[in-house]
């Protein structure tokens, strides 16, 4: 390596490469990483390569950097939409909303917003990932109503799509979850502390 080298940009390195053979490449190349201590500048479009290879993620949108940080921060606290959209799959729900004196209307229903949540009245998106959308009790307060529209058994998980007017809504479920079926009502709590609220697609309350 020569030692006027301070960094090494790859541009896409692995796009065209078989799967197995690029997560090969992927150790070999954090591995040469931590032995030559140098800063490698990895270009990608696949968030999974992105959040299991880099030590710092820089999400890019529209030639601006709107978050750095972590895997796990990108993922609990995305800073703007287009990383809660891209980051997570599916990635984050994204429901329109307006708040006023500490109530939140979304869909025509009310959620009440805790005390440690406040933000300014006006319209603004609610967004929670559907890993922390859980199904509960008609009338939580925390909750709307929706109705199923899809199950998909993935395995590990069913993935439940649901609606809410014109509004959709994804939700990862636990496969011994007692899940509903498509066409049935069912109420689904997405106000908790992973809750994110964004105006103007940036992040304002989390």
């Amino acid at each position: 390596m020569r030692p006027d080298v301070s960094a090494v940009l790859f541009d896409e390195p692995l796009t065209v490469i078989d799967p197995h053979l690029k997560w090969q490449l992927r150790r070999k190349l954090k591995q040469i990483h931590h032995e030559l201590k140098l800063t490698l500048i990895y270009v990608t479009h696949d968030q999974v390569e992105a959040l299991t290879f880099a030590e710092e993620v820089v999400v890019m949108t529209r030639g601006r950097a709107v978050q750095t940080g972590s895997a796990d921060a990108l993922f609990e606290k995305p800073s703007h939409t287009f990383v809660g959209h891209f980051i997570g799959s599916p990635g984050m729900n994204f429901l329109p909303a307006s708040a006023q004196a500490g109530v939140l209307q979304v869909a025509g229903q009310a959620l009440a917003l805790p005390a440690d949540r406040a933000m300014p009245d006006g319209d603004l998106k609610l967004g929670v990932r559907p890993e922390y959308v859980a199904q509960t009790m008609p009338g939580d307060p925390a909750a709307l109503p929706f109705k199923v529209t899809l199950v998909q058994d993935i395995g590990t998980h069913v993935m439940l799509t649901a609606t809410i007017g014109e509004h959709t809504l994804k939700a990862r479920l636990k496969p011994e979850a007692d899940v509903p079926k498509a066409g049935e009502h069912v109420w689904l709590r997405v106000m908790g502390p992973h809750t994110c609220f964004y105006i103007n697609e940036e992040l304002v309350a989390a």
